[in-house]
Protein backbone atom coordinates (compact mmCIF):
# COMPACT_ATOMS: atom_id res chain seq x y z
CA UNK A 1 0.00 0.00 0.00
CA UNK A 2 2.85 2.39 0.82
CA UNK A 3 4.34 1.84 -2.64
CA UNK A 4 1.07 2.90 -4.24
CA UNK A 5 0.97 6.08 -2.14
CA UNK A 6 4.56 6.93 -3.11
CA UNK A 7 3.71 6.24 -6.75
CA UNK A 8 0.70 8.57 -6.65
CA UNK A 9 2.75 11.21 -4.86
CA UNK A 10 5.44 10.96 -7.52
CA UNK A 11 2.96 11.35 -10.35
CA UNK A 12 1.25 14.32 -8.64
CA UNK A 13 4.58 16.02 -7.99
CA UNK A 14 5.63 15.51 -11.60
CA UNK A 15 2.32 16.96 -12.77
CA UNK A 16 2.73 19.94 -10.44
CA UNK A 17 6.18 20.53 -11.93
CA UNK A 18 4.49 21.35 -15.22
CA UNK A 19 2.90 24.37 -13.53
CA UNK A 20 6.07 25.60 -11.82
CA UNK A 21 8.94 24.73 -14.17
CA UNK A 22 11.73 25.06 -11.59
CA UNK A 23 12.70 21.36 -11.58
CA UNK A 24 12.39 21.21 -7.76
CA UNK A 25 9.11 19.31 -7.72
CA UNK A 26 10.42 17.07 -10.47
CA UNK A 27 13.34 16.09 -8.23
CA UNK A 28 10.90 15.32 -5.41
CA UNK A 29 8.83 13.30 -7.87
CA UNK A 30 11.95 11.32 -8.73
CA UNK A 31 12.53 10.67 -5.05
CA UNK A 32 8.94 9.56 -4.59
CA UNK A 33 9.09 7.22 -7.59
CA UNK A 34 12.36 5.65 -6.43
CA UNK A 35 10.82 5.23 -2.99
CA UNK A 36 7.75 3.62 -4.56
CA UNK A 37 9.98 1.07 -6.24
CA UNK A 38 12.00 0.52 -3.07
CA UNK A 39 8.83 0.10 -1.02
CA UNK A 40 7.36 -2.34 -3.55
CA UNK A 41 10.32 -4.74 -3.39
CA UNK A 42 11.01 -4.51 0.34
CA UNK A 43 8.90 -4.83 3.44
CA UNK A 44 10.37 -2.09 5.60
CA UNK A 45 8.60 0.40 7.89
CA UNK A 46 7.34 3.66 6.45
CA UNK A 47 10.02 5.67 8.26
CA UNK A 48 12.66 3.83 6.22
CA UNK A 49 10.75 4.79 3.08
CA UNK A 50 10.81 8.40 4.27
CA UNK A 51 14.58 8.24 4.71
CA UNK A 52 14.98 6.77 1.22
CA UNK A 53 12.75 9.53 -0.16
CA UNK A 54 14.77 12.21 1.62
CA UNK A 55 18.15 10.88 0.54
CA UNK A 56 17.17 10.34 -3.10
CA UNK A 57 15.37 13.68 -3.33
CA UNK A 58 18.30 15.53 -1.79
CA UNK A 59 20.72 13.81 -4.15
CA UNK A 60 18.57 14.77 -7.13
CA UNK A 61 18.12 18.36 -5.96
CA UNK A 62 21.83 18.83 -5.36
CA UNK A 63 23.17 16.67 -8.18
CA UNK A 64 20.77 16.80 -11.10
CA UNK A 65 18.77 20.01 -10.70
CA UNK A 66 21.72 22.42 -11.20
CA UNK A 67 22.61 20.70 -14.48
CA UNK A 68 19.00 20.88 -15.67
CA UNK A 69 18.78 24.57 -14.74
CA UNK A 70 21.97 25.34 -16.68
CA UNK A 71 20.70 23.40 -19.66
CA UNK A 72 17.20 24.87 -19.84
CA UNK A 73 17.60 28.30 -18.25
CA UNK A 74 18.76 30.07 -21.40
CA UNK A 75 17.97 33.77 -21.83
CA UNK A 76 15.47 34.48 -24.60
CA UNK A 77 16.89 35.20 -27.99
CA UNK A 78 17.31 38.88 -28.67
CA UNK A 79 16.51 39.82 -32.22
CA UNK A 80 19.03 42.03 -33.97
CA UNK A 81 19.38 43.90 -37.26
CA UNK A 82 16.37 43.81 -39.56
CA UNK A 83 14.76 40.96 -37.63
CA UNK A 84 14.37 43.34 -34.68
CA UNK A 85 12.44 45.84 -36.80
CA UNK A 86 9.48 43.62 -37.55
CA UNK A 87 6.52 44.67 -35.43
CA UNK A 88 7.84 48.18 -34.69
CA UNK A 89 5.86 51.33 -35.38
CA UNK A 90 7.00 53.69 -38.11
CA UNK A 91 5.90 57.16 -39.19
CA UNK A 92 5.06 57.74 -42.83
CA UNK A 93 7.20 60.61 -44.17
CA UNK A 94 6.27 60.35 -47.85
CA UNK A 95 3.05 58.81 -49.16
CA UNK A 96 3.41 55.02 -49.13
CA UNK A 97 1.92 53.32 -52.16
CA UNK A 98 2.70 50.20 -54.19
CA UNK A 99 5.91 51.54 -55.77
CA UNK A 100 6.96 54.48 -53.59
CA UNK A 101 7.06 55.79 -50.08
CA UNK A 102 9.27 56.47 -47.09
CA UNK A 103 8.86 55.88 -43.40
CA UNK A 104 10.90 56.87 -40.36
CA UNK A 105 11.75 53.75 -38.43
CA UNK A 106 13.98 53.78 -35.32
CA UNK A 107 15.40 57.15 -36.38
CA UNK A 108 16.28 56.02 -39.89
CA UNK A 109 14.46 56.71 -43.14
CA UNK A 110 13.43 53.57 -45.01
CA UNK A 111 11.78 53.07 -48.35
CA UNK A 112 8.43 51.46 -47.79
CA UNK A 113 5.53 49.81 -49.51
CA UNK A 114 2.19 48.70 -48.10
CA UNK A 115 1.49 45.08 -47.26
CA UNK A 116 -1.75 45.37 -49.20
CA UNK A 117 -0.74 46.95 -52.53
CA UNK A 118 -4.20 48.51 -52.93
CA UNK A 119 -3.72 50.69 -49.84
CA UNK A 120 -2.10 54.13 -49.76
CA UNK A 121 -0.87 55.72 -46.54
CA UNK A 122 -0.61 59.52 -46.36
CA UNK A 123 2.26 61.30 -44.57
CA UNK A 124 1.86 61.40 -40.80
CA UNK A 125 0.25 57.97 -40.59
CA UNK A 126 1.62 55.56 -38.02
CA UNK A 127 2.14 52.10 -39.48
CA UNK A 128 3.48 48.79 -38.29
CA UNK A 129 6.43 47.11 -39.97
CA UNK A 130 5.31 43.66 -41.03
CA UNK A 131 8.59 42.59 -42.65
CA UNK A 132 11.76 43.90 -44.22
CA UNK A 133 12.09 42.97 -47.89
CA UNK A 134 15.64 43.80 -48.95
CA UNK A 135 15.95 47.52 -48.14
CA UNK A 136 12.19 48.10 -48.13
CA UNK A 137 9.94 48.07 -45.10
CA UNK A 138 6.63 46.37 -45.79
CA UNK A 139 4.14 48.23 -43.61
CA UNK A 140 0.51 47.95 -42.57
CA UNK A 141 -1.72 50.54 -40.98
CA UNK A 142 -3.75 47.93 -39.15
CA UNK A 143 -7.41 47.75 -38.35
Amino acid sequence: MAALIWLVAGVLLAAAEALVGEFFLLMLAGGALVTAGFSAVTDVPVWVDAIVFGVVSLALVLGVRPALLRRFDQPPLKLTNVAALTGKKALVLEEVAEHRGQVKLDGDVWTARPLDVTEVYPPGTTVTVMEIDGATAVVWRGP
